[in-house]
């Protein structure tokens, strides 16, 4: 009896760290490319690729653009995804909000993030490598 109660529990163990183990993640430099669809847009926007040191602490991509302040918050984890909610404030612009979701899978995500503005839509669709440490 004993031993069904250890096994049961080492089990339990066993299942309890890997839900909280985080996404399967490779932490180190990414390379990561966004492609933006904007409906009614004649012409398709070329693709934007840039690095990013990511981390279980900083799994959300970004890109800084000048002028503009970018706050992300409701940073959700389930399994290997990771969702969040980002605001931007670009001064001209006014405020864009948006909703991104990227699932990681080792050494390579794939996602989406929707921005609105001023009843304008745009979807981002973001896939990553990694490539190797941070510098």
């Amino acid at each position: 009896m004993l031993k069904k109660i250890y096994a049961a529990l080492t089990i339990l163990l066993a299942v309890a760290s890997v839900s909280y183990a985080g996404p399967n993640i490779k932490e180190g430099k990414w390379e990561i490319t966004t492609k933006m669809e904007m409906p009614g847009m004649p012409m398709a926007m070329q693709p934007v690729i840039n690095t990013q040191c990511l981390t279980q602490k900083e799994m959300v991509p970004q890109r800084s653009r000048p002028g503009q302040e970018c706050k992300i918050d409701n940073i959700k984890i389930s399994g290997n995804t990771v969702s969040w909610v980002i605001t931007c404030n670009s001064g001209q612009g006014g405020q864009v909000k948006g909703t991104g979701k990227i699932t990681y899978e080792g050494k390579t995500m794939k996602g989406t993030m929707k921005m609105k503005q001023s009843g304008m839509e745009m979807t981002s669709h973001i896939s990553g490598n990694y490539i190797g440490e941070c510098d």
